[in-house]
């Protein structure tokens, strides 16, 4: 089964779709989603990412059928689908809390969508078989849900929704409920469930290296509109906003102005000194700008583009963990691999770099 595609998968377009909420308190309508067009071609994992209240999960759930958008139309496949009910739409979700049947075993739990849609029982038992085998639960058909781990019950809960071979398979936070350890380990079966099958995923979490780990395209929303979409490499080196930046992991942020600019590279003037950074513009000189720049791509070293002083310097093992104040601003800085490098302490004054290529103007 593993290496056996399922039914062509299907691709999910959002034509400028809304959905309006009322607020209980002021009774005045707001849009928890609003003018959201986005195309997901088939075969793609994509990940809806975001912070509580940014719209992901009613996004989703007007794509799987239990909201109706208010305004805009869903496309599956090329085809309209507002008007289908949940079960008429050839998706299947995954919840957050597995929403398994405490009273049947493993195996009618995964057989009930198929029960459902009256298919005879010898492909049921080889279909059931087949995918448990694909989620690595086979022997285990005669188990009772609540004799599993939640690892194994999520996986429970994922051949559930592959069984009825659905065009898209939607997944919304299903990995919240697990421990640290357990939810990297599941992640990784999902994506690799998910490639082996060539199965259309829409993933909603607002865990970034969850989103970071899994996806094709991430999807990045703010108060129900996307605040950028595009692949991790993409939004991680250039957010297109400080939230995004903020939002996708650590970063620094240098506040300055332009000295000079050309296609290919910018100078910007800094309190502290000047920095280049590729850019793939040119912008107009005395603009005010924001060098956006990740920890990890900042080198600290008694020679150096902006001097800084050390207020805080701690081992993490596999790196060294810098505050270092530059002017003004406190820069955090991941030096890794610290072993056989000089140590800075609280206190050193120091000079920090960073590679024009590695660095982002906002």
């Amino acid at each position: 089964m593993a290496d056996k595609r399922v039914k062509e998968p299907k691709g999910v377009k959002l034509d400028h779709i809304s959905k309006i909420y009322q607020d209980p308190k002021t009774g005045k309508d707001f849009y928890a989603v609003h003018d959201v067009a986005l195309d997901i071609v088939p075969g793609s994992f994509v990940t809806l990412l975001g912070p509580s209240g940014c719209g992901k999960t009613t996004t989703l759930r007007m794509i799987a059928g239990f909201e109706s958008p208010d305004e805009g139309e869903i496309y599956l496949g090329g085809e309209p689908i507002n008007a289908l009910t949940p079960n008429k739409r050839d998706t299947a979700m995954v919840f957050q809390s597995y929403a398994l049947f405490p009273h049947y075993n493993v195996f009618d739990n995964v057989a009930y969508g198929l029960r459902l849609r009256k298919v005879p029982k010898d492909e049921i038992k080889q279909r059931v078989t087949d995918i448990l085998a694909l989620v690595e639960l086979s022997g285990m058909e005669q188990r009772m849900t609540n004799q599993l781990s939640g690892g194994q019950q999520q996986r429970v809960a994922l051949a559930r929704a592959l069984v009825v071979e659905p065009g898209v398979l939607l997944f919304d936070e299903p990995l919240s409920n697990l421990d640290a350890k357990l939810r990297v380990q599941m992640r990784t079966e999902i994506r690799r469930i998910q490639q082996a099958l060539g199965i259309t995923a829409i993933y909603v979490t607002h865990d970034q290296s969850e989103a970071m780990s899994i996806s094709d395209q991430i999807i990045l929303m703010k108060g129900g509109v996307i605040a950028q979409m595009g692949s991790p490499t993409e939004i991680y080196y250039h957010p297109n906003s400080e939230f995004v930046a903020d939002f996708i992991g650590e970063c620094n942020f240098l506040k300055g102005r332009v000295a000079s600019s050309t296609f290919g590279q910018t100078v910007v003037q800094l309190p502290t000194g000047t920095a280049a950074v590729n850019t793939e513009k040119a912008y107009a000189p005395g603009a005010e700008c924001e060098i956006v720049v990740r920890p990890e791509a900042i080198l600290i070293a008694d020679e150096g583009m902006l001097p800084c002083k050390v207020e805080l310097s701690c081992f993490m093992g596999s790196y060294q963990n810098y505050h270092v104040r530059v002017g003004d601003t406190l820069v955090k800085i991941t030096d890794n691999c610290p072993v056989n490098k000089k140590i800075y302490n609280v206190g050193d004054n120091a000079f920090i770099s960073f590679d024009p290529a590695c660095a982002h103007l906002l």
